[in-house]
């Protein structure tokens, strides 16, 4: 149930998902095929249902997850996290996230910040279960010890206390995507944080569809950073029928923004439910479960640029049992997950769409940039004095096949590790959030 996929210092995919109320399960692409699944929670059990569960982060070979202890009810189960620093080969025993006293924690969620380090949400209650809101803990030295956490969803009412959220982190942002219970108006809302999650400063409406509802929807948002706009998506009831949207809102403005639905209401649909959203740069790609002309389906939607928004859909599966999905991009990859449970199965697809070419015909008429050393072994390092905040980092060869790099970033410079790469000669290629493309020539020996 409610499978996560996220991509390790290889650009391959690991992946995370739940038995219900059980354990938890880990496995990685090993080059050919998926590792044989790893229990991540052998001395208890987790909450895990296909609508929430464990949640899963990546930063090169970190690996970060988070897990609450069932039932969650419980005023001594706590929310978890454990970390891998081989790429899941290994993992820690759990780290407790949640030192709050008598208070109670739901849905921990996790991402990593510019330097590797795990950023964990989790819906915070007092101890009668009441006074519902997401908070963010930080860790400084990555995964084992976690500070008090930080309020991120304000101040005013308390949050859906049955939806799960999304974390994001994108250089000094932190981004907490939730669903406010504002009088039973149960609209998608954004805690934003400019100091990397210490501190939240304000919350704005990233979805104006006011949606009164009096019972639990059970269903959360998403989404991605890029520049100054913040690109979510989630599920609304609002028009009468459950539909996926998607909006664009301005963080430094901290403005609401219209929202569209991706697709609209169309003859034979039914309802549409548990979108997740990701990006390589300006690329995205939407993804969600819809019941249409009887039948169950994933779904999704691809743009080559998030600003001109989604047009039109296509159907990844269908089938019975088809629940929860998730998605995450490398540069000219899309990575798919979902829960099938009329097989019984766990299913991982991939897909691939074309990017701008590295050739020297069309990458010289961008900006060169510097790196070192030259030729490399071990990593190599880009200064990022007239870089803005980087949206994706790629080598691509001599047969102009692209290999995802993550970087290390530090006092204003990016290095990157090259184990696993190939000797030869490549092209280096970035870009910003401005929509620059900067390139080099590089060797690997």
């Amino acid at each position: 149930m409610h499978p996560r996929v996220a991509l390790n210092r290889s650009s391959n995919p690991v992946v995370l998902w739940g038995k219900a109320d059980t354990r938890a399960y880990f496995s990685r692409w090993s080059g050919s095929s998926f590792t044989t699944p790893v229990i991540l929670n052998n001395s208890f059990s987790i909450f895990a249902q296909s609508w929430a569960g464990p949640d899963l982060a990546a930063y090169g070979d970190t690996i970060y997850a988070t897990l609450k202890r069932n039932p969650e009810t419980s005023d001594t189960n706590y929310s978890f996290l454990v970390h891998s620093y081989d790429g899941g080969a290994t993992f820690s025993s759990p780290v407790r996230v949640d030192n709050i006293d008598t208070s109670l924690s739901r849905f921990p969620i996790v991402t990593t910040n510019a330097t590797g380090n795990p950023l964990v949400a989790f819906m915070k209650f007092n101890a009668a279960f009441h006074d519902a809101h997401y908070v963010v803990a930080k860790s400084t030295d990555f995964g084992n010890t976690f500070s008090a956490d930080a309020l991120a969803s304000g101040t005013t009412g308390e949050v859906c206390d049955c939806c799960p959220a999304s974390i994001i982190s994108a250089g000094s942002k932190a981004i907490m995507l939730f669903r406010n219970n504002l009088g039973n108006i149960r609209d998608t809302w954004a805690g934003v944080s400019a100091d990397g999650g210490t501190t939240f400063t304000g919350t704005m409406a990233v979805d104006n569809n006011n949606w009164m509802i009096m019972s639990c929807p059970a269903s959360g948002p998403d989404g991605f950073v890029i520049g100054d706009s913040l690109y979510s998506t989630f599920m609304s009831a609002s028009s009468g029928k459950s539909l996926v949207y998607m909006s664009r809102s301005s963080i430094s403005g901290m403005a609401s923004a219209a929202t569209t639905a991706i697709t609209g209401n169309f003859t034979g649909l039914s309802n549409q439910n548990y979108p997740r959203i990701a990006n390589a740069g300006n690329a995205a790609t939407a993804i969600w479960k819809q019941t249409s002309g009887g039948m169950t389906m994933i779904c999704f939607s691809f743009t080559s640029n998030i600003s001109n928004g989604f047009t039109g859909y296509d159907t990844l599966a269908m089938g019975s049992g088809l629940q929860n999905a998730d998605v995450v991009m490398s540069p000219g990859k899309i990575h798919v997950v979902y829960q099938d449970d009329n097989t019984g199965n766990l299913v991982y697809i991939k897909g691939t769409y074309p990017l701008p070419s590295a050739s020297v015909a069309t990458i010289t008429s961008k900006e060169r940039i510097s790196l070192y050393p030259n030729p490399a072994t071990e990593s190599f390092t880009v200064s990022l004095d007239k870089v803005g905040e980087t949206t994706y980092c790629y080598l691509a060869d001599v047969a102009g096949r692209h290999i995802g790099l993550v970087p290390v970033i530090k006092n204003g410079k990016a290095t990157f590790p090259l184990a696993g790469i190939a000797k030869g000669g490549y092209y280096f290629v970035m870009g910003d959030a401005t929509g620059k493309m900067y390139y080099s020539k590089l060797i690997v020996e």
